[in-house]
């Protein structure tokens, strides 16, 4: 079996962010749940951003997130997602190869627009996200480039995608293609609202042993296995996946494989500005550290830096060079 040629590639969401501050009067007023995400169609989505202040444009999407952070970190890194032939999906292109992470899935030239998240962030720094997938949920796995996919030591999957059918038939199909390999497959949760309606096939793809390498936060863990108490969770999921990770927020991370159980607070991080991102980067740092043969504690530490550095500033990609930052 050929030893890997790329650290890690991703599939998830081809969303460009647009990103603009407001006050919670704003959200009350457009009854929008503070610090949640929601799914918007195409005209709510031109009705709320009519409405948002002055905003910026740049490429987001959660696994795509990670991507550019692992490519930040001196990672080699590729990403699978569907764009349209518009200007976002130009705009989300053209930031991929900037980055220097690989993107040739080819854009749609019919049918929904490229994906955006309009992500409202208040004074405390707290994110309201508002997407509107658009062309990333038509991802099929006649996209799928199954020679880059075998190449790459860490199959990266994102929750968001993985509930509309066609897209989670690619993933699946993905997962066939790395495990075939020899290779190991992360999957992220993603976000507490996508679980409820895909819990019945995430359950499955984890106990089907899908999943090698498993990203939640509490809530997330809690809704996956119905449990009301996180030790619950973790001795279920322990036992369905080698390496489980849990992130915390402020209270830190924790990090199982085998019989080992590391804990770690967060990041020091001065003032928080902006949250887009921090679990995007937490996991770009994780998988970074683990594609160079660190320990699981020394991936959680990379990871907690990498998401101490997004909160900082807005956007969710890394604005500082973190090779130099966590050393690798």
């Amino acid at each position: 079996m050929a030893d890997p040629t790329l650290d890690i590639v991703a599939m998830g969401d081809a969303i460009v962010d647009v990103i603009a501050s407001c006050d919670d009067d704003f959200l009350l007023e457009h009854r929008l749940p503070k610090g949640s995400m929601q799914l918007l169609s195409p005209e709510q989505a031109d009705e709320l951003y009519a409405a948002m202040g002055v905003a910026r444009e740049m490429s987001g999407g959660s696994a795509a997130n990670s991507m550019a952070g692992v490519a930040a970190m001196g990672g080699s890194s590729a990403f699978i997602g569907q764009t349209a032939e518009d200007q976002l999906g130009l705009i989300f292109e053209h930031d991929m190869h900037a980055l220097g992470v690989r993107f040739d899935t080819p854009p749609l030239e019919e049918g929904p627009p490229t994906g955006r998240c309009l992500i409202l962030v208040t004074p405390d720094g707290q994110r309201t996200m508002n997407t509107c997938p658009g062309a990333s949920h038509e991802l099929s796995a006649d996209a799928l480039d199954q020679d880059l996919i075998a190449s790459a030591s860490i199959l990266f999957l994102e929750g968001y995608l993985f509930g509309p059918t066609k897209p989670r038939a690619a993933m699946m199909e993905a997962i066939k293609v790395a495990h075939s390999a020899g290779r190991k497959v992360g999957f992220t949760l993603s976000e507490s609202v996508c679980i409820a309606e895909r819990k019945e096939p995430f359950t499955q793809m984890i106990d089907s042993g899908g999943v090698d390498l498993l990203f939640a936060n509490e809530d997330e863990a809690l809704q996956l296995t119905g449990r009301t108490d996180l030790q619950s969770a973790l001795d279920e999921l322990k036992a369905k996946v080698p390496t489980l990770v849990i992130t915390k927020g402020p209270q830190g991370a924790i990090g199982i494989e085998g019989d080992e159980f590391i804990s770690i607070p967060a990041a020091p991080v001065d003032q928080v500005v902006d949250t887009t991102g921090a679990g995007d980067l937490f996991a770009a740092g994780f998988l970074a550290a683990r594609c160079k043969g660190a320990s699981l504690e020394r991936c959680l530490w990379t990871g907690a830096i990498a998401a101490g550095e997004v909160i900082k500033h807005y956007g969710a990609r890394p604005i500082v060079d973190l090779k130099a930052l966590i050393q690798l």
